[in-house]
């Protein structure tokens, strides 16, 4: 597969957008990006949802026009055509592994932070779920995804006591969607992890040296 035969249609300051983005850095393919100005609001134009009906970023165009959108279906076609340096797991075991623990860095990490900042911001008036159709923001949901924040930064620490990655042994999904989610959580709500959470702290410095987390 040659990499100019796809296309990522992304946003620099998409979360969802960085985790395709570090995979794809991890990976070392790189092909075409395709900006799309969500200040603009430009995911909402007819020629956008003609891509990606939900109006969401990022979606991965192939050579046959073929849009796969989600961050998860992204990866899986990436990892299926590119196999070297697997991050989705070599093993059954392993993949059935990542899967898990990626999952739950997305429901206990990224997700309240998302619901959080999309309940709370002004500009997101209307837009308290990402996708085609407006919903009302909630405030009480900001509470309770500031309050399931700091319960993700308490797990996750007690869990990175025990191994290196988030996974295991080995450098997966599950470390990217942890590492944005952190990011994120602490760049939009202010809420870093605590100063006490050293497990945190140690893998937060081993991940920041690998030159793929600035994508």
């Amino acid at each position: 597969m040659n990499p100019h035969d796809l296309k990522l249609y992304q946003s620099a300051g998409s979360p969802n957008a960085r985790r395709v983005r570090i995979f794809l850095a991890e990976k070392g393919i790189s092909m075409p990006m395709i900006p799309v100005d969500l200040g603009a609001k430009e995911q909402f134009s007819d020629a956008y949802a003609a891509i990606n009906p939900r109006k969401v970023v990022p979606t991965l165009v192939l050579g046959d026009g073929t849009a796969i959108g989600e961050v998860p279906a992204i990866w899986r076609y990436l990892e299926e055509i590119y196999p070297e340096k697997p991050l989705l797991g070599s093993t059954p075991k392993e993949k059935a592994l990542v899967a898990m623990w990626e999952r739950r860095m997305e429901q206990e990490g990224f997700a309240p932070t998302m619901e959080a900042v999309r309940n709370a911001a002004p500009g997101l008036a209307g837009r308290a779920i990402a996708g085609p159709h407006g919903y009302d923001q909630i405030p009480a949901l900001v509470e309770r995804g500031r309050k399931r924040v700091a319960d993700f930064h308490a797990d996750l620490d007690g869990l990175l006591a025990g191994r290196p990655f988030v996974a295991g042994d080995a450098f997966s999904v599950a470390d990217i969607t942890a590492r944005v989610a952190l990011d994120f959580a602490a760049k939009a709500l202010d809420l870093p992890p605590p100063d006490g959470a050293g497990s945190i702290a140690r893998w937060y410095a081993a991940i920041s040296a690998r030159p793929s987390t600035d994508a």
